[in-house]
């Protein structure tokens, strides 16, 4: 059966000789494999179709398992976020999230419109930074955590002074600080900062002009509940980290973008 979907690359494996396995999520059809035979050939019509981040159209031979790429059409190639390592080393932390956390012909129109506003705004040179901020926090639910953000998780105040609990996966009020001996304790700014992420828009978050202390403050604690809470440890994250780190080491490199 042919089947044509609109959808984001998410993932490109090179398979033998020429040839490469695709994911991509799709609006309507949840997240789709197939193989793209001959892609890995520079002249081949897929070799800049099954690139990372691509956005396009893809007609897919579905049976049983793997379907097979029949034809493609590039709809926007994301040239801003490929052209630039930096960007793409977010767009890379973005797309290995959304690929963890979907599941195989499971439909999200949420899912697929969160990473379409996310790749969007950083090929339109918002700050990439803020937007993958933004969507680790948007797909904590998805992941199964669900941080109460409202008051205290303990007690359910909503005044006074406020810490962030790993233990409590959410807020604590100063009258129960004692509960959890390991908190993070938060300024009003940034308690406001945190139910931003969590509960506005991304046009909200790109208003916001938020200094480089908080974001690495804020990624601090959302990287922990991935890796404490859902086990998710991420490749690209560690890659930008080094280039965080040492951004002149990478100013140099070929800005293609690297396949699994």
């Amino acid at each position: 059966m042919l089947t044509k979907v609109e959808g984001y690359v998410l993932r490109a494996i090179p398979y033998g000789e020429n040839n490469k396995i695709i994911t991509i999520l799709t609006e309507e059809l949840g997240k789709r494999t197939a193989m793209a035979r001959g892609a890995k050939k520079p002249a081949s019509r897929f070799s800049a179709v099954t690139q990372p981040f691509t956005h396009g159209h893809f007609l897919l031979q579905q049976g049983k398992g793997m379907g097979t790429l029949q034809q493609a059409e590039i709809i926007q190639s994301m040239r801003h976020i490929r052209e630039d390592f930096l960007k793409t080393a977010y767009a890379s932390v973005i797309t290995e999230l959304v690929d963890k956390l979907t599941e195989q012909d499971v439909a999200s129109s949420g899912i697929y419109q969160l990473l379409h506003q996310a790749m969007q705004a950083i090929e339109e040179e918002q700050d990439p930074e803020a937007i993958l901020l933004f969507v680790e926090w948007k797909m904590l639910p998805v992941a199964g955590i669900r941080p109460f953000l409202d008051g205290c998780a303990n007690c359910g105040s909503k005044e006074g002074e406020f810490a962030f609990s790993f233990q409590q996966i959410g807020f604590l009020c100063h009258r129960c600080f004692h509960i959890d001996p390991y908190i993070i304790r938060l300024t009003p700014v940034q308690v406001r900062l945190i139910r931003t992420f969590m509960f506005t828009s991304l046009e909200e978050v790109n208003s916001i002009q938020l200094k480089k202390e908080t974001k690495q403050f804020m990624r601090k604690i959302v990287s922990t509940i991935y890796e404490e809470q859902v086990g998710i440890h991420l490749k690209s994250r560690k890659f930008l980290t080094q280039i965080e780190r040492n951004p002149l080491l990478f100013a140099d490199e070929k800005k293609d973008v690297p396949e699994d």
